[in-house]
């Protein structure tokens, strides 16, 4: 039986923040990032998680930040627990494959969006211009006849607002410049570009479509570098290629099911949340297993 982390206690350090996935340990001029099976839907964390959730996101985190050395240093230290601080092999049980120590980097308080499809909240924005006699969206022109889930022309940058409560809004580039200055915004706009080129590439070779990603950097010193997750399921769409057809919704390598089992519910996506029946965590387990059996062959 797989061990399920729900919520953790490190007693040794201060809780620096606790997300919906996420607990965060301060550990001085680092951080211990602990990915838990929390799961969550409509901004709601479910009672239960999926088993095992924690570590495959952290698997594939670690599997793309190597991969993507070459274009973006990152924020990682290590990830084995013998290489942690020894006040925290007490905890190997908890800690083994699911959490990571990182540097301690100045956030950019952006979110890099890179889309290469259109679907989700973009589709509805593309939409609501259409009916307004437009197809420019956030100062992108599109074609008229775009489908959903149709592949974009090419790959675009479209930032949001980091919120820390609520949903994040999505903003135009000139926007995002004004905020955070020409030349940072055309470095995020320029390495989040690189990064989805070369991740994509890769992953339609193992049958995976990166439909669209978020990215987050922050500052090591005076250098730009790739922090948080990257190019998991819970960060991107992805697709695969032997079921893509555009005109409506894909199947995904996500927690979809999840949120179609909730949409049958008579819940007001307020918490608290459901709980979770076994079938659906064991399928929404076995979807995320997939991406890594495809990524790592």
């Amino acid at each position: 039986m797989m061990l399920e982390v729900l919520t953790t206690d490190i007693k040794e350090y201060p809780l620096f923040w606790r997300g919906k996935v996420r607990d965060v340990y301060d550990l001085d001029d680092k951080l211990l990032i602990i990915t838990t099976d929390r799961v969550s839907a409509f901004d709601v964390v479910m009672p239960n998680g999926v088993p095992g959730r924690g570590r495959i996101l952290v698997e594939i985190s670690l599997f793309w930040f190597d991969f993507l050395k070459e274009i973006i240093d990152n924020h990682v230290i290590a990830s084995d627990v013998d290489r942690y601080p020894e006040n925290l092999h007490k905890y190997r049980e908890i800690l083994e494959g699911r959490s990571m120590i990182v540097k301690k980097a100045k956030r950019v308080d952006l979110e890099c969006i890179v889309r290469g499809y259109i679907s989700g909240s973009f589709w509805k924005e593309y939409q609501a211009a259409l009916a307004q006699g437009t197809s420019t969206v956030h100062g992108f022109e599109f074609p008229a006849d775009l489908k959903e889930s149709g592949k974009l022309p090419q790959p675009i940058y479209t930032p949001s607002t980091k919120a820390e409560t609520g949903h994040d809004e999505n903003i135009s580039f000139d926007q995002a410049t004004q905020t955070f200055g020409p030349e940072l915004v055309k470095e995020l706009r320029q390495k989040s570009l690189d990064i989805y080129t070369r991740a994509t590439n890769y992953a339609r070779q193992k049958g995976i479509i990166i439909a669209d990603t978020k990215f987050e950097f922050g500052f090591d010193g005076d250098k730009l570098i790739l922090i948080d997750e990257v190019l998991t399921p819970d960060s991107s769409r992805f697709w695969p290629v032997d079921e893509y057809e555009p005109g409506h919704g894909q199947p995904s390598f996500d927690k979809q099911i999840i949120r179609d089992y909730l949409g049958t519910l008579d819940w007001d996506k307020t918490p608290p949340g459901p709980q979770l029946p076994d079938d659906i965590i064991t399928r929404t387990g076995q979807r995320y297993r997939e991406v890594v059996r495809r990524l790592k062959g």
